[in-house]
C-alpha cells in the first residue's frame, strides 16, 4: 500500500465542517479543503461536497482512482446510502449520497463510519504498527493483529480492525459501542457517560452550578490541571466518571475481540485524566456468588501513556516448555496482554488514512 500510486479522494463529514483531502501512498498530497457544512437546502450540501472534491482533483497530478470518506450514521454505507443526520436534517428520508457522487464524477465511491475508519487508520499507519515495531526492538516476539479504536467526542464511537480488513456487519451497525448499557446509570446508554455533554454534566454536578454555566471541556481540562480558575476537584471528578464509563464498555469490547486499544476524538487530547481510569476499570475482577475472584478480562491492560507500565508490556516473559516425548522445547508465553493509548495520529487524519487503506482494499479486491 505504501508503494502503490493510486490517489483516493477523502472527505470528514462533520456537522459543522467537511475537511477534504487526497492520499496517495498512504500520505495526504494536497493542501486540505475546508468547507462549512451549513446549508439552507439539499442541493446546496451536493454543491458544497462537488466543490470540495473538485478542488482537490484540481491540485492533482494525475485523475484519482476513488472516493472514500467518513460520514455520520445512521447508513447503509454499503449501499452509500445515507439515513435521518441529527446534525444534518436535510439528509431526512435516506440519501444516495454515494449513488450520486458516482454518478458525477465517474469514481468508485466507498463511504463508512469515522470510527470505522479512524480505527482502519491506526491499524495501517498509525498505533498498531508503531506497538509491533516497538516490541520487535524490546526482543519481543509477539505481534498484535487486532485493535479497537474508540473515538470520545460529541457522542462515543468505535471501529474494529482485525488482520488489516475493517470488520463490517450486515446492517451497518457494526461497533456500536453508543449503544452499550451505562453502567453507571443503567436506564441510559454508555453515551451519557462518555461524551461532551457527559464531561459538563458531572462537573455541573460537582460543582453545583447550571448546565449552562458550565465550561467547554477543554476549559474544564485546563481547571483539572491547575492552569485556570475553577473547582478542580469537580474537573477531576468529570474525567474520571468518563474513564470508569468507558473502561467498562471497553473491557466487554475486548472481552469479544481480544486485541490493542486506541482512544481518539476531540476529548482524546485529555487522555491523561481519562485512560488511568479505563485501564483500571478493565482490570477489576468480578466476584462470583460463592465469593470467589474471577478477573474482568482474560486479558490484563496496560496503560501505553505510563513508562511502568509501558515497560512491562514490551517486556517478554518467555520460558521453554519440553515437548512431550522429544527432546526438543518451545518458547512459551503464558501472560496475555494488551494496550490501551492515545492516537498516535490527529484524528482527522487518522480517518482519511482510514478512508485511503478501505479504497485501496476495495479496488484490489475489483481487480
Amino acid at each position: 500500500m505504501i508503494n502503490d500510486k493510486r490517489i483516493v479522494l477523502t472527505l470528514d463529514a462533520g456537522g459543522t465542517n467537511f475537511r477534504f483531502s487526497a492520499i496517495q501512498s498512504g500520505k495526504i498530497i494536497t493542501n486540505p479543503v475546508n468547507i462549512e457544512a451549513k446549508a439552507e437546502s439539499l442541493d446546496q450540501i451536493f454543491d458544497k461536497i462537488i466543490s470540495g472534491f473538485q478542488a482537490l482533483i484540481d491540485q492533482l497530478p494525475l485523475a484519482p482512482s476513488a472516493i472514500s470518506f467518513a460520514f455520520p450514521g445512521p447508513a447503509n454505507y454499503e449501499e452509500g446510502i445515507i439515513g435521518d443526520l441529527e446534525n444534518l436534517p436535510l439528509f431526512k428520508g435516506g440519501v444516495a449520497l454515494g449513488p450520486f457522487l458516482k454518478n458525477h464524477f465517474k469514481l468508485p465511491v466507498f463511504i463508512n463510519n469515522d470510527g470505522d475508519l479512524f480505527a482502519l487508520g491506526e491499524a495501517i499507519g498509525g498505533f498498531l504498527p508503531t506497538i509491533n515495531m516497538e516490541l520487535e526492538k524490546a526482543g519481543n516476539p509477539k505481534r498484535y493483529r487486532n485493535l479497537i479504536g474508540l473515538t470520545f467526542g460529541t457522542g462515543f464511537g468505535a471501529g474494529i480492525v482485525s488482520n488489516g480488513a475493517l470488520f463490517i456487519g450486515d446492517n451497518s451497525a457494526q461497533a456500536e459501542i453508543n449503544r452499550m448499557r451505562n453502567h453507571l446509570l443503567p436506564a441510559t446508554s454508555i453515551e451519557d457517560s462518555v461524551s461532551i455533554r457527559a464531561i459538563k454534566r458531572v462537573y455541573a454536578q460537582e460543582a453545583k452550578l447550571r448546565i449552562d454555566q458550565t465550561p467547554e471541556p477543554f476549559d474544564i481540562y485546563k481547571i483539572a490541571k491547575g492552569e485556570v480558575e475553577g473547582n478542580k476537584n469537580a474537573a477531576l471528578k468529570a474525567f474520571e466518571t468518563l474513564g470508569i464509563a468507558a473502561g467498562n464498555s471497553a473491557a466487554d469490547a475486548i472481552t469479544l475481540l481480544d486485541g490493542m486499544l486506541v482512544i481518539g476524538g476531540g476529548l482524546s487530547g485529555a487522555y491523561d485524566l481519562i485512560i488511568p481510569h479505563m485501564v483500571k476499570e478493565m482490570n477489576k475482577s468480578f466476584q462470583s456468588i460463592s465469593g470467589n475472584s474471577l478477573e474482568r478480562m482474560e486479558v490484563k491492560a496496560y496503560n501505553l501513556q505510563d513508562a511502568s507500565d509501558k515497560a512491562q508490556f514490551l517486556k517478554a516473559e518467555l520460558k521453554h516448555i519440553r515437548i512431550p516425548r522429544s527432546e526438543q522445547s518451545i518458547a512459551y508465553d503464558s501472560s496475555k496482554k494488551i494496550g490501551v493509548s492515545v492516537s498516535l495520529l490527529d484524528t482527522s487524519e487518522a480517518v482519511a488514512i482510514g478512508a485511503y487503506a478501505f479504497a485501496i482494499q476495495k479496488l484490489g479486491q475489483a481487480e
